[in-house]
């Protein structure tokens, strides 16, 4: 165990100081520097795999320090305590640093060079993982090696359970779909809250 947390502590402070996006970021229409977020040690046995941080977790250095983290910690049924203890919950986005906005301000996607550095790394380093949660179809398209509608993905949530959920992102600007797929509240959460229980 020892040695697993000098190779994880060791991981993290690499990534940590990766630049590997600098250019692209400061052509981008926030012209930011890459910071890395970086939320996980090797005892988790839940890993939330997102798709990357937003501007607020870019300011704050904490994941899901926004609306989106407060709706998925409900969805989880856990609180902010335990959400961010690092030893119980690994977050690991499809990119670590906030990968800026177009000029329309909308999000752009995450740099797919992040995940090829690092993703297979992280994961050497994961050992304890029970519970896979996919937060969107980048993260979804990745752990389960296919692309599909997050849609569909998502209602063939039994396929994968109950090692690994796949949900839609947390965003309000999901809350439409969650009201047009009523299963997704009176199914798929409780089997999600009863696996994170079971774990934590």
């Amino acid at each position: 165990m020892g040695q697993s947390f000098h190779d994880c502590a060791a991981l993290t402070q690499e990534i940590s100081g990766c630049r590997l996006c600098a250019q692209r970021f400061a052509a981008t229409a926030t012209r930011h520097a890459p910071r890395p977020v970086v939320w996980f040690r090797p005892s988790a046995r839940i890993l939330i795999a997102g798709q990357a941080p937003g501007l607020r977790v870019h300011d704050s250095g904490r994941p899901y320090t926004d609306a989106s983290g407060d709706r998925l910690r409900q969805w989880l049924g856990v609180s902010e305590d335990v959400f961010y203890d690092r030893d119980q919950i690994a977050i690991v986005p499809m990119a670590f640093c906030f990968p800026g906005y177009n000029a329309k301000k909308a999000d752009l996607p995450p740099p797919p060079e992040c995940a090829r550095t690092w993703q297979h790394r992280v994961m050497s380093v994961l050992p304890e993982v029970e519970l896979t949660v996919l937060v969107g179809g980048y993260a979804q398209q990745h752990h389960l090696g296919k692309k599909a509608r997050v849609s569909d993905t998502v209602a063939d949530w039994r396929a994968h359970a109950p090692r690994v959920f796949p949900l839609p992102h947390p965003s309000w600007r999901n809350t439409a779909w969650l009201k047009r797929h009523p299963w997704f509240e009176t199914d798929l959460l409780p089997a999600l809250r009863h696996r994170v229980k079971e774990l934590l």
